[in-house]
């Protein structure tokens, strides 16, 4: 199995820059779309603005206690580690690496395919 190529795109210098809403979820454009990033225990997470269900805005969700991030429209859950839908309905949610350096906050998104998909 071949690892995935990421071009990194900058999307802060620093933390405060993000913002952040009250359910601790923020959202940033790279290249035309708009991403959501959350931080739990440390670690960072980028994943889809819209559930893969019935397009709900997954910025107006929240994370539960387990580290889910919970659609508004359906209460879909989604792990925010490897975007599999964990209530049980079999869809899947587009997750995206982030990366944190001295100069900032980073999202990897997937070097175009031959077709030019991400």
């Amino acid at each position: 199995m071949s690892e995935k190529n990421y071009k990194w795109h900058q999307v802060a210098e620093s933390e405060a820059e993000l913002p952040f809403a009250t359910n601790g979820i923020a959202v940033v454009e790279v290249k035309g779309k708009k991403i959501c990033i959350t931080k739990q225990q440390e670690e960072w997470f980028g994943f889809a603005f819209k559930c893969p269900h019935a397009g709900g805005i997954m910025a107006d969700g929240y994370i539960d206690a387990i580290g889910n991030v919970v659609c508004p429209l359906h209460r879909y859950k989604f792990s925010i580690k490897n975007g599999r839908n964990t209530s049980g309905e079999g869809y899947y949610l587009k997750t995206f690496p982030i990366k944190t350096t001295e100069a900032g906050i980073f999202v990897g998104l997937e070097e175009s395919s031959l077709f030019g998909w991400l």
